[in-house]
């Protein structure tokens, strides 16, 4: 998900490949202005996207609360020391509403609980995570795949070799990049969110508190999208910094207008 051009960080969405959708098509655009401005959103993204964000997590067995303290954005990395879930019954509701697979919403949900806590001042909402994830893989679903109950995916979600061809960055593999895709020579994105392993190095963490950061589980490649979208100082209340969080995750203007309209339907629905 991060493969510079132009000095930008620009991901490598997957689903423009398989799905017919009209708008995801628009992820062959990856990595290209239109020169034209786009439209910024004028009124708050969180009042219109991300009002129903955030629910109570659900108690632990213990009884206690499944949230952690505020701790520093970087001290995710690693096994979470507490995990939070949100409330089992909005993620039932919200997965019948939208369709999205409640294994996703979860994901979504979770993270935006964990930004809300750690990024407190990002305003980060599980919508506009649920954008990201439509666009680049169809929540974890393109080409066929399965979403498993982990937050895996039944087949591997691998993007496009980056070979300096059809107009992507030429980025040769490293051994963090061939543990997730196995190519000798050519670094890949990968997973449900699409990170290189650059990025990931710089923003991958554990949320489900299993042990392993792992770009391939939704679990966790929504919690390191969100900490990618929440870096530079933005608050995603102001539509400049939301248009500017996710054109750092992918600088093209056909990305943006896609992730916006993929994160309003699932707050309209």
């Amino acid at each position: 998900m991060a493969a510079r051009r132009g000095g930008r960080t620009r991901s490598v969405p997957v689903a423009g490949l398989v799905l017919g959708m009209a708008f995801l098509a628009t992820s062959w655009l990856a990595g290209h202005r239109s020169g034209a401005p786009v439209e910024v959103p004028t009124s708050s993204l969180v009042d219109v996207v991300d009002t129903a964000a955030l629910t109570v997590p659900a108690a632990r067995p213990d009884g206690r609360s499944g949230t952690p303290g505020a701790r520093g954005a970087t001290a995710a990395r690693g096994r979470a020391s507490s995990v939070v879930n949100p409330d089992p019954r909005w993620v039932t509701r919200t997965a019948e509403r939208t369709g999205i697979p409640a294994v996703a919403v979860r994901a979504y949900g979770r993270a935006s609980i964990l930004a809300a806590r750690q990024l407190p001042t990002c305003h980060l909402g599980w919508t506009t995570l649920a954008g990201v994830g439509l666009v680049e893989s169809a929540h974890g679903t393109v080409g066929g795949a399965a979403l498993l109950p982990d937050g895996t995916s039944s087949r591997p979600i691998i993007g496009p070799a980056l070979d300096g061809t059809d107009g992507v960055a030429a980025i040769r593999s490293d051994a963090a990049g061939r543990r997730w895709h196995g190519d000798e020579s050519w670094d890949h994105a990968v997973g449900p969110m699409q990170f290189l392993s650059s990025s990931w190095e710089r923003f991958g963490a554990d949320a489900d508190g299993d042990g392993v950061a792992d770009p391939t589980d939704l679990d966790d490649a929504a919690w390191g999208a969100a900490r990618h979208l929440c870096s530079g100082g933005v608050d995603l209340r102001r539509g400049p910094d939301w248009t500017r969080a996710v054109l750092g995750y992918n600088d093209s203007d056909a990305y943006l207008r896609s992730v916006l309209s993929a994160a309003l339907l699932a707050a309209r629905r």
